[in-house]
């Protein structure tokens, strides 16, 4: 041990040790001048005969010393050194062991004062050193109860270490792992470790260290048996056994079993949480007899440590099933296959205990060939958000399965969350596709934009026009979402995920993007290995969000039937709907074998809904079917809001109005009205080679 501060009282003169003080040959104390810029060190007379050296024997180099200075002492000695020099120590003081010339150990106890320039760079060292023998003798009772003192300071700090550890423990698994870690119990000097569970009157033995540490048979007991474990979980008594003769008496069937352990005492700790047994732990010694009070202090408090991470890794386990249970029963069960389509999903949990996701995809078949696709997230990380998930998910799939367009869609979910008892509200995106023509018509509320992957491997982030997320767009009245259309290839895969996917700690939602679509174009092609590399990077960068993916691959042409159906909402003052809508008819006629009448289609939808935007002042839902009878058609349809039925008049030489339904009945085979509810839809029909 080291003692500081009485050589802080020295004064030396500076040439010394010329002049030696005799106070400190009277003591017998020697003193020297360590040179540390020259690596000598200088010592008089009287240390000399404290390192029991001749002046003859000694080259003044402190390496030199080590004849006298073993190496463990040496050791300890230049740390407490170089410990003063590096923190600025004025002096220092140590206790170290020589070996004299007769081959005896003696304490020998130094001083040292370190004395440096004005930048406080170290160049000498001066002390002195004396012998301790008598000193140390005359206190050796103090310095055994020092010694059980600094014992059980270190137990009572590895004890600390090992609840410190144990605060982060999210499962029984865990708690194991701290103690059979090398950090953990074996500090406390035992030689190996049991440890049991009690579950239906039983104790299930759920750790041991080293392998082979506990008995065969002994994996599952009754309580009521005769060994300590089942003692200490029936009296709720730690049991402390001090010795080898103690435990073969207390235990005559358990101890034959562990004489090869060469155990000298054990302690059995009973493993308390909520005022009820929920364990027990041994810790078993091969080195000790005995505990002092203090030591059973600390172990009891050791135990009571343990009980409480078990029972809240055991509370937490059970959680996590509850809530991972709940909110996977939210999600569909399983994935209609799509002709025309390979799909993929995945979700990956991120979440610990109660602490769930609303995260969900759905993909629902619909009529016509096409395939709604769907991911979203309800806002919030509980066992809420996921019931609000579910309900979404049903109403959603209900919406788009009575044939409303997306961005119907969207807003009926919209109020629906709205009018739900939550204040939650959801992200969400929803693409609908036409595999037959490979037109995409997509709606995004508040959601991240979805990705598609070319199938040369180069990947593009689509941007879609959003609109507030799901609720707070029918709190605030704005219910309008804009719908998005894109062409989607064959050997085209489109990616919709959540935010969990995407954001990682330290980087904003950009780099995040473009992260993913280079992971997403390296990828493989094919669609279900292509999503387990999605979700296996997210686990690999340890995400605390929660993941749900969903990619659709378009098929080769063929694979999907020839009839489709694909809606478009055009708003007034809208040009981009407009130009969607026209997108949209162009890319459907070539697709369904119509390349030739594509100009004469794309003129008369054109007019169509110009008719509408210029005469109702209301919206326009357009939808294009391709039909199959008899014969094959392409039917247009044009619904507005207004009940006043439209009516062919010829246009004058200078009229710029009049034309649009000349234009429709010179075009198409056959054109009609129809009345819908408190409007009506104004139709045309194109025969198909």
């Amino acid at each position: 041990m080291a003692h500081q501060g009485a050589s802080a009282a020295l004064s030396l003169p500076e040439d010394w040790p010329a002049h030696p003080d005799p106070i400190l040959a009277l003591n017998r104390m020697g003193s020297f001048d360590w040179d540390l810029d020259a690596g000598l060190f200088h010592m008089d007379a009287q240390a000399f005969e404290v390192f029991d050296l001749r002046a003859e024997e000694y080259d003044g180099r402190p390496e030199s010393l080590a004849v006298r200075v073993p190496p463990p002492e040496a050791a300890r000695l230049d740390a407490v050194i170089a410990g003063a020099i590096k923190d600025g120590s004025e002096n220092y003081g140590a206790y170290f062991r020589i070996r004299c010339r007769d081959g005896t150990m003696r304490w020998t106890h130094t001083q040292g004062y370190i004395r440096r320039d004005d930048t406080g760079r170290p160049r000498r060292v001066v002390g002195i050193v004396r012998d301790a023998t008598e000193e140390l003798a005359d206190s050796s009772a103090r310095s055994l109860r020092a010694a059980q003192d600094q014992a059980f300071r270190q137990q009572t700090g590895v004890v600390q270490v090992i609840s410190a550890a144990l605060a982060h423990a999210r499962s029984v698994q865990d708690v194991i792992d701290v103690l059979k870690d090398t950090h953990g119990v074996r500090h406390l000097g035992a030689a190996s470790l049991v440890m049991g569970l009690v579950e239906a009157g039983r104790i299930r033995m759920v750790a041991e260290g080293p392998a082979g540490s506990s008995v065969p048979g002994t994996s599952i007991t009754r309580i009521d048996e005769p060994y300590p474990m089942s003692e200490v979980v029936r009296t709720l008594t730690p049991r402390f056994i001090e010795s080898p003769e103690e435990f073969a008496a207390g235990y005559p069937i358990l101890w034959p079993h562990i004489t090869d352990l060469h155990i000298t005492s054990a302690a059995y700790l009973p493993l308390i949480a909520q005022a009820r047994p929920i364990g027990a732990m041994g810790l078993l010694y091969d080195d000790r007899r005995g505990f002092s009070a203090e030591e059973r202090a600390v172990l009891v408090a050791l135990g009571s440590s343990i009980a409480q991470s078990l029972m809240r890794a055991m509370l937490f386990e059970q959680e996590k099933d509850l809530a991972q249970g709940l909110q996977q029963a939210m999600l569909p069960r399983t994935i209609p296959s799509v002709r025309g389509a390979d799909v993929a999903v995945r979700y990956r949990s991120a979440a610990l205990g109660r602490d769930i996701g609303g995260d969900w995809y759905d993909l629902i078949p619909l009529p016509g060939g096409r395939v709604g696709a769907v991911i979203g997230d309800v806002q919030g990380h509980d066992t809420h958000a996921a019931a609000v998930m579910g309900q979404l998910r049903i109403v959603l799939r209900a919406y788009a399965a009575e044939g409303h367009t997306p961005a119907t869609v969207m807003a009926r979910a919209s109020v629906f969350l709205h009018e739900l008892d939550t204040d939650r509200f959801a992200t969400c995106l929803y693409a609908e596709a036409d595999l037959s023509t490979g037109v995409v018509q997509m709606v995004r509320a508040g959601h991240i934009d979805p990705l598609v992957r070319h199938s040369d491997g180069t990947c593009v982030r689509v941007p879609v026009e959003g609109g507030l997320p799901l609720g707070l767009s029918a709190e605030f009245g704005r219910l309008e979402y804009p719908v998005a259309t894109l062409e989607l290839d064959p050997g085209h895969t489109l990616l919709l995920c959540t935010d969990g996917l995407v954001e990682q700690p330290g980087t904003d939602l950009d780099d995040g993007m473009r992260s993913l679509a280079a992971l997403l174009g390296d990828g493989p092609d094919e669609v279900c290995e292509l999503a387990d590399l999605l979700i296996r990077r997210s686990e690999e960068q340890g995400g605390d969000d929660d993941v749900a993916l969903l990619l659709l691959r378009r098929s080769a042409p063929g694979a999907a039937r020839a009839a489709g159906r694909l809606q478009q909402h055009v708003g007034p003052g809208d040009p981009e709907a407009l130009i969607q809508a026209r997108h949209m008819i162009r890319a459907a006629v070539r697709a369904w074998g119509a390349r030739d009448r594509a100009d004469e289609v794309e003129l008369a939808a054109d007019e169509l809904i110009t008719n509408v935007l210029l005469h109702t002042e209301g919206s326009a839902i357009v939808t294009l079917r391709s039909l199959v009878g008899s014969d094959r058609r392409l039917r247009i349809e044009v619904e507005d809001s207004s009940s006043a039925l439209p009516r062919r008049r010829e246009a004058g030489e200078d009229g710029v109005s009049g034309r649009g339904l000349l234009l429709v009945d010179r075009l198409a085979d056959v054109w009609g009205v129809e009345a819908r509810g408190g409007g009506k839809a104004v139709w045309c029909e194109f025969r198909l080679p």
